[in-house]
């Protein structure tokens, strides 16, 4: 399968002009080459690669701690974009780009602001990172969107869903993303259990993160506008608590007939056992989504807890053969089963980051430079690339800016017998 089918017209005069630029010796733009007359581009700022040296792209997902089956997933998936890029085979042998190896530098964001900020400074305080893939999740995704834009430093995230990070009002100049916006996930999964499930109240549940809290206001505003149902309560939770009874029971006095918790692994467990604890939800359906849907959460909720929740999260039955023929074979043979959903994500970003270098690099000598801000307007220009998520399209529209696979579907799956089962659509 080829990853390469978006060059458009207009990045191809931008890859005209950027090359004009590097060969005229233009005094104002500067010599950053070794002398044989190559420059960066008048107004940007490029990263230096020498003869012989890797061109270093950094990721920043959550790696280790409780939600690090979310990252680890995503981590997997860019490693087997940089096998398969160049040959274009899983051959376990890292890819070439203009000649040059592909070396990962690896931060983990832990799932935090917090560690988003510190991983986030780490790599824009490196010269030698060209991009990033990254964070994992939306806490992470909002100060480290502003650091590296602030750097200059483009970045792709394969699993950022919240709302407001590719709203026109609040977007970061060099955020992009491959996963989906948590405006159309929120959406199904209200059309979902009014539709399907009959639900006419229902109750949410969110600890605080920009994640949870939008994903739920969504489903809210939703089943409320959209299909007449009411939102008994809306409750915030504190990342690192324990005990829900007192919540759950509170919950329960209204009789809600599903609660949604789209919240993390550890946090999203407790409430899933607890809950089946409360005599007053014994006939409220539970639901999550995509922060849940690995195994990890399997564990931490118990079996039987587990059985028959409900969860939202990207849609993985994807066109075309590569995915199960090819990808999924490779994942399996180099890292074991899935642990969430975002590797096929991960996989496009990081290509969608290659390509686009790809298009940018300047020649200069035997070394490289890249522009940044030019790396930057060919990830806004992709149009069209066949990636195994889909059709992703980077244009920015009035709704969204960095939205590239707007056009993302959301499946709802039960746990059924231990297992995640697609149940709609």
């Amino acid at each position: 399968m080829k990853h390469r089918k978006w060059l458009v017209l207009s990045s191809l005069l931008g890859v005209l002009v950027l090359v004009a630029a590097a060969c005229n010796g233009d005094d104002d733009a500067g010599d950053n080459g070794d002398g044989d007359g190559a420059t960066c581009p008048e107004g940007d700022t490029c990263v230096e690669i020498g003869a012989g040296e890797p061109i270093r792209v950094g990721t920043l997902l959550v790696i280790t701690g409780e939600n690090a089956s979310l990252g680890l997933d995503s981590q997997h998936g860019v490693e087997l974009a940089v096998d398969y890029w160049g040959d274009e085979a899983f051959d376990g042998t890292a890819g070439q780009l203009a000649g040059h190896d592909i070396e990962l530098v690896n931060e983990d964001e832990g799932c935090s602001a917090e560690g988003g900020t510190a991983g986030a400074t780490a790599l824009a305080s490196d010269p030698s990172i060209v991009a990033v893939v990254g964070t994992s999740c939306s806490s992470a995704g909002e100060p480290a969107a502003q650091i590296l834009s602030d750097a200059q430093v483009s970045v792709v995230s394969p699993s950022n869903t919240a709302p407001s990070l590719t709203d026109p009002a609040t977007h970061q100049e060099f955020y992009l993303r491959t996963a989906h916006n948590d405006k159309v996930q929120g959406a199904a999964m209200a059309q979902f259990v009014a539709e399907e499930l009959g639900v006419t109240t229902a109750a949410t549940i969110h600890d605080g993160s920009p994640y949870a809290d939008q994903l739920q206001q969504v489903f809210a505003d939703t089943l409320t506008s959209e299909y007449g149902g009411e939102v008994t309560t809306q409750e915030g939770i504190a990342v690192g608590d324990t005990d829900f009874g007192p919540l759950l029971n509170s919950i329960a006095a209204d009789s809600p007939e599903f609660l949604y918790f789209p919240i993390f692994v550890a946090e999203g467990g407790l409430i899933t056992a607890q809950a089946r604890e409360i005599g007053g939800l014994d006939d409220t359906d539970l639901g999550g989504a995509d922060g849940m849907l690995t195994p990890d959460w399997l564990d931490a909720a118990g079996a039987d807890s587990a059985e028959g929740v409900f969860l939202s999260g990207p849609d993985l039955g994807f066109a075309g053969g590569f995915y199960e023929a090819d990808f999924i074979p490779a994942y399996n043979d180099q890292f074991g089963e899935p642990t969430s959903v975002f590797h096929a994500h991960s996989f496009d970003a990081a290509s969608m980051i290659f390509q686009a270098l790809e298009e940018v690099a300047i020649e200069d000598g035997d070394g490289l430079l890249i522009p940044r801000i030019a790396l930057k307007d060919a990830l806004f220009s992709i149009t069209g690339y066949e990636g195994i998520v889909g059709t992703l399209d980077c244009t920015p529209t009035d709704d969204a800016i960095g939205d590239c696979n707007a056009g993302a579907t959301i499946t709802v799956s039960e746990v059924q017998d231990g297992d995640f089962e697609v149940v709609w659509p």
